[in-house]
Parts: structure tokens; sequence; C-alpha cells
């Protein structure tokens, strides 16, 4: 699976010192050093991006296997009940296949 990326994305939301742009009065002591403005970025998650956040917290947190659906396949398997249906896998590869296509 690939992905095209196009575009640049947009330029970062700096925050602006109101006391870094004034401009020294006539007459004022300009023996001292000027001190640049600190960078001030700023960040703001849309509703969206918060959301995605949340749930990729809850899939971090979920097991990766689910114990007792393996243990139920191990014991079907064991027993010589398991039966796998060709065609509903065939499909459900086909589906998914679309799906990421």
């Amino acid at each position: 699976m690939s992905q095209k990326i196009e575009g640049v994305p947009p330029p970062a939301v700096r925050g602006i010192d109101p006391a870094a742009g004034r401009v020294a009065p006539a007459g004022a002591d300009r023996s001292a050093p000027v001190q640049a403005a600190q960078p001030g970025d700023s960040l703001r998650l849309t509703g969206e991006t918060a959301g995605l956040q949340a749930l990729q917290r809850e899939l971090a947190a979920a097991p990766a296997v689910d114990a007792a659906r393996v243990a139920q396949v191990r014991q079907a398997l064991e027993a010589g009940s398991y039966r796998a249906d060709p065609a509903a896998i065939a499909d459900r590869m086909l589906r998914m296949e679309r799906l990421l296509g």
C-alpha cells in the first residue's frame, strides 16, 4: 500500500510578543544589547485530530490478540470441528483489497 502526499504543509502559526515590536523613543538609551523575541510557536488541534488521538490511545491500550477467540479456534481445531469457508475467505480478502486500493 502506498500513498502519494502532495503539496506543502501550511506554515506554522507563530505568536508575536507585543513588547518585541515596540520602537524605542527618540533620545532613549540604546547602549544595551537588543534582545531577540523568544519564538512562541503554538498549535491548535481540530476536533477531528483530538478524536483521532483518542482513538489511537484506545487502540494502543487494547490487546493485539483476542485470547478468547484464539482459545475457541484452538479447541475447534483440536476437536476437528473447525471448518474454513474458502469462498468467505476469498470474499473478505477481495473486500479488503478494494478498501486499501
